[in-house]
């Protein structure tokens, strides 16, 4: 028992976990909200034929330099993989690498959920080409280092260069306070490659980091410099010529848009990435044509790159998917690594960023279109839909926006309410215009298109279906059906507001402020409601006793040793024993117990660990549920018949029954030394 003082001490410790674990989505969340505020305050009389015009002012010639430049970002992303393979000890041919890093960046630039990345990617192909797990997270960490050097090269050299062009901070802090960021960002790249030259590793946080070379790590600030100078310069050659917008300039605003993307974490940082650039970009020039070239933009930089890389991984599964029935045919010793066996959901992960996407559009409709004509409609239709204006659509972006996470968890839930919002916002739009937003609704029933055929990828129960109505579902069930009956009494009052987004009737002076903070807190319990409704709740464990023992024997297996406690599935007929490791929560092997109850073991094996602060692992996991480890974001390392790793081979991945299941550029140098034990133990 922990003395009081001692007990107190050890709860603030894991409240401050528990908020350091949340804060990049509490940063992800403010900075949306900010970006809609922006939008909504500075930028109200921006109108979508005013973004048309904007676009056909591009010139052809604009569009092809902004092309070329493209092509030449994504060629030098290559040799980030290049490197880094080499820096891993494996050396792969220039073309399997392009390959790989194409399909991996075109995801991860799109793509804000933690499902499916890039890094995902590069270890289905990686893995294939017979890099070892650990070989392969060197490369992941090698990239996404190399990406961060350039960004601090250049971040520099514009707080001593431009230091007031970066946005919002930049006439409010002190040069000197500028010139220190840089000067300190430059110290951080110097202090990389100095290391590099002095120290061959390092431990850090009781981690072991291996440096490349100094001649290597020149090479990483070089070309990362380059990377981030040339997209730079693809959203540059998209502005018209203006007097004082110099390239330095603009790549002060730039540098300082995309940051607050990444740190907002949202697909392709939508919305924050565009509202920075609006502001950044606003001294110079009009809003519709800032918002044109970045519509450009995103279009050379983010979707055409997507679906050519998807159409490429979705052709290499073909061919690998056929190997491996030919593998099989002629051997029964196992299994490949998950890197052959469990590949990331491409097309699924691509269908809920068009979700989220689906979820932004309709919260900002009143920013991008006009007021519609709801003359030629059906007039007792018309009249609702008029009545209502932004205010359903916007409600139904927001619900997109939180099923979308979701959907990221798998949840079949989740994907029914989404289609079914999908559609009933399309209905919904093409009522209420003849042309003019006829293409939004078109984008809404292709997002459910595309979704639609995935069901069986979406295996986990919610929290409403996963067994008896009780109070922790029942009452936000409840509150959903007050804040829509809520929503629905407090629309007369609205109606006859211009603007009247939900958020927009938050945010306007001209509405009472009971009324708006009715519509504000409705409208966030009705949210909460529904994510309580679609994730489920908090896990509940048995610690490993003679109960636990003798409900883990009556699913038919015999009970492990030097297990701490057991997690059940949803239905309770199926159960994973684990571990606690330092700072991970390993399963010792798979779950057992009924088939159909499995896969939600091993999810609420994930919330657990979530929960507590600690990172899943799974050792002597079988081949059978790697595809679901692998949607988990983890990767296999092969075991021996003793449960200790196969020594690695130069060539393939060594064929195994069991594998340890982690995501290896985190947790694999903690877990290595502990198996020996485990192994003991067992």
């Amino acid at each position: 028992m922990l003395p009081p003082e001692n007990a107190g001490a050890s709860r603030v410790g894991k409240t401050l976990k528990g908020l350091l674990r949340h804060l990049p989505a509490l940063i992800g969340v403010a900075l949306f909200c900010g970006a809609i505020y922006v939008v909504q305050k500075e930028f109200r009389n921006l109108r979508l034929a005013d973004i048309e015009a904007a676009l056909a002012a591009i010139p052809h010639r604009a569009l092809a330099i902004g092309f070329l430049w493209t092509v030449l970002s994504y060629g030098i992303l290559t040799f980030y993989d290049r490197l880094g393979t080499i820096y891993a000890g494996h050396k792969v041919s220039y073309g399997k690498v392009a390959f790989a890093s194409f399909c991996a960046y075109a995801l991860s630039h799109n793509l804000g959920f933690a499902a499916v990345s890039g890094a995902a990617v590069r270890y289905r192909l990686y893995a294939h080409w017979g890099l070892t797990p650990l070989q392969i997270a060197k490369t992941v960490a090698f990239c996404s280092l190399t990406f961060g050097l350039g960004g601090m090269v250049l971040g520099g050299f514009v707080l001593f260069i431009e230091p007031t062009t970066v946005p919002f901070f930049g006439e409010r802090v002190p040069a000197p306070v500028m010139y220190a960021i840089g000067a300190a960002l430059w110290a951080i790249v110097a202090g990389y490659v100095t290391l590099s030259r002095v120290l061959g590793s390092f431990t850090l946080f009781g981690h072991a980091i291996e440096l490349p070379g100094w001649r290597m790590a020149i090479a990483q600030v070089v070309l990362a410099s380059v990377d981030v100078a040339v997209t730079a310069s693809i959203f540059y050659s998209l502005l018209p010529p203006t007097a004082g917008l110099t390239w330095v300039r603009f790549l002060g605003a730039y540098l300082a848009s995309y940051t607050a993307g990444l740190a907002a974490n949202l697909p392709g940082g939508l919305g924050v990435f565009d509202t920075a650039m609006l502001l950044g970009l606003s001294p110079w020039l009009d809003a519709p044509r800032i918002v044109g070239a970045i519509v450009v933009f995103r279009l050379y930089y983010y979707i055409i790159p997507l679906f050519l890389a998807g159409s490429l991984f979705a052709g290499n599964e073909i061919l690998l998917r056929g190997g491996s029935v030919l593998r099989r045919a002629g051997s029964l010793r196992g299994v490949q690594a998950i890197g052959r066996w469990s590949e990331p959901d491409f097309p699924i992960a691509a269908a809920i960023g068009a979700v989220a996407m689906c979820g932004a559009m309709l919260l900002s409709l009143g920013v991008l279109a006009p007021v519609p004509d709801f003359s030629w409609i059906d007039p007792d239709f018309s009249e609702v839909a008029a009545q209502a204006g932004q205010f359903v659509p916007s409600l139904i972006g927001a619900g997109l926006l939180v099923l979308a996470i979701g959907l990221s968890q798998r949840v079949n839930l989740a994907w029914s309410a989404t289609i079914a919002l999908l559609l009933v916002g399309a209905v919904f739009i093409a009522a209420q215009a003849r042309t003019e937003r006829l293409w939004i609704a078109f984008v809404l029933v292709l997002a459910a298109a595309l979704l639609a055929p995935f069901r069986a990828g979406f295996y986990r129960h919610a929290r409403l279906l996963s067994g008896k109505l009780q109070a922790s579902t029942a009452v936000p069930l409840f509150a959903l059906i007050l804040c829509i009956l809520a929503l629905a009494s407090s629309e007369r009052h609205l109606r006859f507001q211009p603007d009247n987004s939900w958020w927009e009737i938050v945010l306007s002076p001209d509405v009472p402020n009971s009324l708006r903070l009715t519509v504000a807190l409705t409208v966030l319990l009705a949210l909460l409601a529904i994510w309580r409704l679609v994730l489920p709740g908090r896990v509940a464990w048995l610690p490993w006793g003679p109960e636990a023992r003798a409900r883990f024997a009556r699913l038919g297996a015999l009970p492990p040793f030097g297990a701490d406690g057991v997690v059940f599935g949803e239905a309770e007929r199926a159960g994973i024993p684990f571990r606690r490791c330092g700072p991970v929560l390993l399963a010792l092997g798979d779950p057992v117990g009924a088939q159909s109850d499995r896969v939600s073991a091993i999810w609420r094996l994930r919330d657990l660990a979530l929960q507590e602060g600690l990172n899943p692992a799974i050792w002597r996991a079988g081949p059978r549920l790697l595809k679901v480890y692998a949607d988990l974001g983890l990767t296999a390392l092969p075991l021996g018949g003793d449960g200790l790793p196969l020594p690695e081979s130069p060539n393939e991945t060594p064929l195994a029954r069991q594998y340890l299941v982690c995501v290896a550029e985190r947790d694999l140098a903690t877990l290595l030394p502990l198996l020996p034990e485990l192994a003991k133990l067992s």
